[in-house]
């Protein structure tokens, strides 16, 4: 209807007019009253490059750049030794230019690559069979001013044989507090594994004879893996969020009064949860079992008392460790069809 109207009117007053006076925009009537598409474009045929190389000049260039000779070095370093040997075989654009096609261009020297590291898996079912070990810094009373507590920790009772408050952080203290905790807890060969993180005083040639000498085993976590030794990083833990920790010491001999104070309550009256509520001794020397028993037999005596009051089951004290793990590796479930 409208594109008839504009048709009446255009003769006489204009096209642009005509739509003007209509409200309808002209370029929607141009297009709409166009006689014919617009012709498609040619297209464009590549044509070759005359100075372009050949495909067997191009395979020449790949092959001389990967041959042993000059697999290690840069384009611009072959083109060098190849003009003083008399040979052009392309500028140095181009030898990128044929490497970029076969993605080549990056690194191309042979890297060293290391074996992946053995992910630890250590078993305790009993104490005094795997140790965990580790250094913290405590805060002195100035900037960078640290000492370095020195712990040693049996994964299995949680508890700690030997610890060590130092200035320093280094090896042979280390092998004096190992040594010192063994020769104390009556290791014998073959018995112990010590495990650790990768530290310098832990992969320390001295440590590494000791332990030898005395016949231990020792492990190590893998590279930037915390949890390959949790029950150090979660002793430390209990040990830095205790109420009375200070954000700095004021010297040497006050961590060392704090530290006196620390472990013998961590050891004797702690009660641990991942050991049954018990404390860490107890477990250590055997006397746990005895403690739940006694426990068992108090709740005994509340349940015939009331035993409305214990809906589900007979209450029963928490259970004893059996087993303490460092991963424990994933048992692979079988289904038969």
């Amino acid at each position: 209807m409208i594109d008839h109207a504009i048709a009446e009117l255009a003769p006489v007053v204009g096209v642009k007019a005509a739509c003007a006076a209509l409200g309808e925009p002209r370029a929607r009537h141009y297009r709409r009253h166009r006689k014919s598409p617009a012709p498609p474009r040619p297209e464009r045929v590549a044509t070759p490059q005359p100075r372009a190389l050949s495909e067997v000049e191009r395979k020449e260039i790949r092959r001389v750049l990967n041959t042993p000779e000059h697999v290690d070095e840069a384009p611009a370093t072959v083109y060098a030794k190849l003009l003083d040997e008399g040979t052009y075989l392309g500028s140095v654009s181009t030898m990128y230019r044929v490497l970029r096609e076969h993605g080549e261009v990056g690194d191309r020297r042979r890297h060293a690559t290391h074996p992946p590291r053995k992910k630890p898996e250590l078993l305790a079912t009993r104490p005094n069979q795997v140790y965990s070990w580790d250094i913290t810094k405590l805060h002195g009373p100035e900037k960078w001013t640290y000492y370095y507590l020195y712990v040693v920790i049996d994964i299995f009772s949680r508890y700690v044989p030997g610890w060590m408050l130092a200035h320093a952080e280094n090896a042979q203290l280390a092998e004096a507090l190992l040594e010192a905790t063994i020769v104390k807890q009556g290791i014998v060969r073959d018995q112990l594994t010590i495990h650790s993180d990768r530290g310098s005083p832990m992969i320390a040639k001295p440590v590494a004879h000791l332990l030898a000498d005395l016949g231990v085993t020792k492990s190590h976590s893998r590279p930037h893996t915390s949890n390959d030794n949790p029950y150090i990083e979660s002793h430390f833990r209990t040990f830095k969020y205790r109420p009375d920790f200070p954000k700095n010491f004021g010297c040497y001999e006050d961590a060392k009064s704090f530290c006196s104070r620390f472990f013998p309550w961590y050891n004797d009256d702690h009660r641990h949860s991942g050991i049954g509520y018990h404390t860490p001794a107890d477990v250590h020397y055997g006397r746990a079992e005895l403690l739940r028993t006694q426990r068992a037999a108090v709740l005994s005596v509340a349940y015939a008392a009331h035993p409305e009051r214990f809906v589900r089951k007979h209450p029963e004290p928490p259970a004893l460790p059996s087993a303490a793990w460092i991963n424990r590796p994933q048992e692979v479930s079988t289904t038969t069809q």
